[in-house]
C-alpha cells in the first residue's frame, strides 16, 4: 500500500472552461502532500481529478495523465470505480450515512464493491479500520448505534475509517478539518502522521499552520484572476515552501501578504 501519484501536463475542464492548467507533480509514496492557495484556484478540482471524482460533474473532463505507480488512470478501459477503490476520499464535512450504524458505515465501501465476506472478516475489518482512525476505543461498545450520533470530530474519523476499510493505496482529504474544532483538528493531524506509514496522503487545506505541521511536500496553487485557470506555481518540500520559496507569489502567500 502507498503508491506514487504523478500528473503530467494535466489540464482540467468544466465544459469548455479550463479550470486548472498544466499541472506536473510527482507525489511520493507514503508521504503527506498539502495543497495550499487562495479560494477558487483549483486545489479541490485537482484533488478530485486524481481519483476521477471530477468527471462526476456533468461536462467535466481532463487532458493529460494521472498515473498511479506508472499506470495511467485515464487510459481507455480503466474503470473509474476501480480507481476510487485504490484512491479513497475524505470530504470537507463529515458525511457518515446517517441511518447506518457505526459498524455498517465502516464496511459500506466493501458492500458497494460486492465483497461477500464472512462476518468474522467484517468484524476484523471494522476493528482494524476504527483502530486505524483512532476511534475504536471511543465506539467499540456502541458499534450498532447510528454514526450520526457521534461528535463532528468522531464522524470525520469514522469517514476516514470507511475510506481505509477497503485498503486503498492513496487517501485524498479535501479540507478534512475545516468543519472541526481545534482539538478534533489536532486528532486528525496526528492521525495523518500515523496513516502515512501505510498510505500516500494528499490534503487540501486553507490552514497554513496545518500544512506546515502535517505535510512533507507542499504545492502552492494560484490564479491570476476570475475566468483564468488555476496553476501550480511551486511544489517542493514543505520546509522550503514555508521558509525559502523560489517564487515571489509563493512567498507573498505564505507570509500572509495576500490570499
Amino acid at each position: 500500500m502507498g503508491k506514487s501519484v504523478e500528473t503530467k501536463d494535466l489540464n482540467i475542464f468544466y465544459g469548455s472552461f479550463l479550470a486548472v492548467e498544466d499541472v506536473n507533480m510527482t507525489i511520493k509514496p507514503k508521504t503527506v502532500t498539502a495543497l495550499i492557495g487562495p479560494s477558487g484556484c483549483g486545489k479541490s478540482t485537482f484533488l478530485r481529478s486524481i481519483n476521477r471524482m471530477h468527471e462526476v460533474v456533468p461536462g467535466a473532463s481532463v487532458e493529460g495523465k494521472v498515473e498511479l505507480d506508472g499506470e495511467d488512470l485515464y487510459a481507455p478501459g480503466v474503470d473509474p470505480v476501480g480507481v476510487r477503490r485504490q484512491i479513497g476520499m475524505v470530504f470537507q464535512r463529515p458525511n457518515p450515512f446517517p441511518t447506518m450504524s457505526i459498524y455498517d458505515n465502516v464496511i459500506a465501501g466493501l458492500k458497494l464493491n460486492n465483497k461477500k465476506a464472512p462476518k468474522s472478516e467484517l468484524d476484523e475489518t471494522v476493528e482494524r479500520s476504527l483502530r486505524g482512525s483512532n476511534l475504536w476505543n471511543e465506539v467499540k461498545d456502541r458499534l450498532d448505534k447510528p454514526g450520526s450520533g457521534l461528535s463532528g470530530g468522531q464522524q470525520q474519523r469514522l469517514c476516514i475509517a470507511r475510506a481505509i476499510a477497503v485498503q486503498p493505496d492513496v487517501l485524498l482529504m479535501d479540507e478534512p478539518c475545516s468543519a472541526l474544532d481545534p482539538i478534533s483538528t489536532l486528532a486528525i493531524e496526528d492521525l495523518m502522521n500515523e496513516l502515512k506509514h501505510e498510505y500516500t496522503i494528499v490534503i487540501v487545506t486553507h490552514n497554513m499552520q496545518q500544512a506546515a505541521r502535517v505535510s512533507d511536500m507542499t504545492g502552492f496553487f494560484n490564479i491570476e484572476g476570475t475566468g483564468k485557470p488555476g496553476k501550480l506555481i511551486e511544489f517542493d518540500d514543505t520546509k522550503t515552501i514555508f521558509s525559502q520559496p523560489k517564487e515571489k507569489e509563493t512567498e507573498d502567500y505564505v507570509s500572509g501578504r495576500f490570499g
